[in-house]
């Protein structure tokens, strides 16, 4: 926990101590400029202004909070990694801004207050607001993107709480001239932990905009190491709180941190390099500022009034305008609340029919939250992400019967409410879908067995397919070996394994195309179908290939030696369903994949077959929880190939780049329909993680 509530608790202390310098400096002008007349009539303009930055600062926190936590799921996360984005870019800007401007801070201050109180009461209170309100702002934001980036609540809150303290009593000191505090250093020495901070929260903020399909590369891991650490081991989570990094990592946000690290750290070095030499905190004393005009104590009330009304309420009016808004807040329905210990402790009565919940969640942890039928264990409504300290509405249609809810935490024990039954007129719950009954590994193990055996049958096929082309290479006869390697690479295609590596080394041997290798199509690694691919197509001697060709083989053996032992997860299955065709989406028919033979559309096709073989290993899985999905993916199936088969001129497939653009458009938009129900397997199908 703690290790969490570090850094939370290094950026209150750095902005509250900021805004505190500010506010004591101003409080120091005021003093100066009215000598031992100063009261507190003089300074309440100055508490007047921070006090309304305060409350804009809570006002946009309770926004970030609540008008997020209505969201759904990819909203959440377009938003918090937007903010996250920002965040980081605001606090940069405030870490060189400081090491530029901490020594004549006093002195600009000063004068801007020496103006305010030649014009006006209401200035010298909006100069107040405007110097308090940026640092609330950025502190609001930037905690809130540390929670979120941390998973957790209670902890951050609490670091930042203590650090707030720590700078008002600092500050309090400070203006008293009861300590002196080398402030340059201090803001200079913990920059560089407030960076690699910062470096933390932008990765996480991109990993948010990429599981909102706004940034490209979510599958693109770098590494996943989750499986093989105990996140709540203590060295974990002193590197996961300190630095807000994952274990489990896309290239993306490898880049970006190690990006951001380097040119920041490079820079603020550098620009340490050039500084003058620091001057001491506290503020030399200045001439004081013409006094300002004296105004009837009345109107000075009035003023004050009117300058309190203009600064405080519009941010509060504006905050509760959106938390409350239809769809916000005040969301209607029956309050669920997710704690560490309990899930929906207030669950006591249901209705049948059509119904909202709102989901609130206290445990400081993300959340996944299921609304089950009891007899059954069906789920009928549930949300996958339910982030902490945020909220979410859930619709349901309930049918007469018992239902409970379900609370899967991270590294906590499953919980499980009271079991409620749902009472109301009959028949109100009659259009309620049917749930959705989990399944186990063990329902999956009998269709990952047809799995392996139908891959059994492809690998000899494809085994023949390679001999062949060897003996066209052996003959010297290039065209023999291009048209002899198509059904081989078809072969392959129909294997339906590519997108996940379940055969480890040989999988990658076998059918890895040359992005992955240091050295591209030239690395020695680089071997397999997609190197004959490349080497047929782009001139090279069949004396030279018929090692590629060897090489195949002999894996293509091995592999077929080790598939018994392979250990296969079983809920990939379901995951192969959608993915086969996203990765030929992505990958085949944007010619990614492509090395010269200009197969794209058949190696397309070939994985509709593949599809359709393990939709077909799943049919009765499926057809107990959606009878209406498989009718419709196989006539989206068939539409696709149809496509296909469109693109063929003269009984010859035809390349991506040759064929007219209505046709490829034809194929994006029938992949795109049988991609859109094909999404549902996963879901379907999914096994419960706890």
């Amino acid at each position: 926990m703690w290790a969490d509530a570090l850094p939370n608790l290094l950026i209150g202390l750095r902005e509250g101590l900021e805004a505190g310098l500010v506010v004591s400096i101003l409080l120091a002008a005021i003093r100066r400029s009215g000598g031992h007349r100063a009261s507190t009539a003089s300074t309440a303009p100055i508490w007047l202004g921070v006090v309304a930055a305060v409350v804009l600062a809570l006002s946009f926190g309770a926004v970030l909070t609540f008008y997020r936590s209505v969201l759904p799921t990819t909203g959440q996360e377009a938003l918090g990694g937007a903010l996250s984005v920002v965040a980081v870019v605001l606090v940069t800007g405030m870490i060189f801004w400081m090491r530029r401007t901490a020594r004549g801070l006093s002195g600009e201050l000063r004068a801007k207050v020496a103006d305010a109180l030649r014009v006006s009461t209401a200035a010298l209170a909006l100069t107040a607001f405007l110097a308090v309100g940026r640092e609330g702002i950025e502190t609001a934001l930037f905690l809130w993107t540390a929670a979120q980036a941390s998973g957790t609540t209670v902890a951050p809150l609490i670091g930042a709480a203590a650090g707030i303290a720590v700078a008002v009593v600092l500050c309090v000191l400070l203006y008293r001239q009861s300590v002196r505090i080398r402030l340059d250093l201090f803001f200079n020495r913990t920059a560089i932990l407030l960076i690699i901070i910062a470096g933390g929260v932008l990765s996480y903020g991109l990993g948010d905009l990429q599981d909102a399909g706004l940034l490209p590369g979510r599958t693109w891991l770098a590494f996943d190491l989750a499986p093989h650490l105990d996140v709540s081991s203590w060295w974990v989570s002193i590197v996961t709180g300190v630095t807000n990094l994952s274990p489990t990592m896309t290239w993306l946000q490898v880049a970006a941190y190690l990006g951001y690290l380097g040119i920041v750290l490079t820079t603020f070095v550098r620009a340490g390099r050039q500084a003058n030499q620091p001057t001491a905190d506290t503020p030399k004393p200045a001439e004081a500022p013409a006094p300002a005009p004296s105004r009837p104590p009345m109107r000075r009330r009035t003023v004050l009034t009117a300058v309190t009304a203009a600064l405080v309420l519009p941010p509060v009016i504006a905050a509760a305008l959106i938390v409350f808004a239809p769809g916000g807040l005040a969301a209607s329905g029956q309050q669920i609340d997710v704690t560490t210990s309990a899930c929906a402790p207030g669950w006591s009565a249901a209705r049948t029919g059509a119904q909202s919940f709102t989901l609130v969640n206290k445990s400081g942890h993300t959340a996944e939250v299921n609304l089950v039928q009891a007899a059954s264990q069906g789920i009928v409504a549930e949300i996958e992400t339910l982030g902490p300290g945020t909220q979410q509405t859930m619709s349901a249609t309930l049918a007469p019967g018992n239902y409970a809810w379900r609370c899967l935490i991270a590294a906590l024990p499953t919980t499980v409410s009271a079991t409620v039954a749902a009472t109301g007129p009959a028949g109100a719950g009659g259009s309620a879908p049917r749930p959705v009954t989990p399944v186990s590994v063990a329902d999956l193990t009998p269709p990952l067995n047809e799995y392996n055996a139908y891959v059994t049958g492809k690998l000899g096929q494809l085994a023949g397919q390679v001999v062949r082309v060897r003996a066209d290479l052996a003959a010297g006869n290039i065209p023999a070996a291009q048209q002899d390697w198509l059904p081989a690479q078809l072969t392959w295609e129909q294997v339906g394994e590519e997108p996940y590596g379940s055969f480890g080394d040989s999988g990658v041997e076998i059918g890895a195309g040359p992005q992955g290798f240091p050295q591209g199509v030239n690395d020695p690694g680089f071997t397999g179908l997609r190197r004959l691919e490349y080497g047929l197509w782009h001139g090279q001697p069949a004396s030279e290939l018929i090692t590629v060709a060897d090489r195949l083989s002999s894996d293509i053996a091995g592999l077929q030696a080790q598939l018994p032992q392979v250990s296969l997860d079983p809920t990939d299955l379901p995951i192969r369903a959608h993915e086969i065709l996203e990765d030929a989406l992505r990958d085949t028919l944007t010619g990614q994949d492509d090395l010269g033979a200009g197969a794209e559309f058949p190696e397309t096709y070939a994985d509709t077959q593949a599809d359709q073989v393990v939709l077909g290993e799943l049919a009765a899985l499926l057809n107990a929880r959606d009878p209406s999905l498989l009718p419709t993916a196989y006539q989206q199936l068939d539409a696709l190939r149809q496509a296909l088969l469109a693109t063929q001129t003269n009984g010859q497939w035809q390349s991506l780049s040759a064929a007219p653009l209505a046709q490829r458009q034809r194929v994006d938009a029938a992949i795109g329909a049988v991609l859109e129900t094909l999404a549902d397997v996963p879901d379907l199908l999914e096994v419960p993680a706890h």
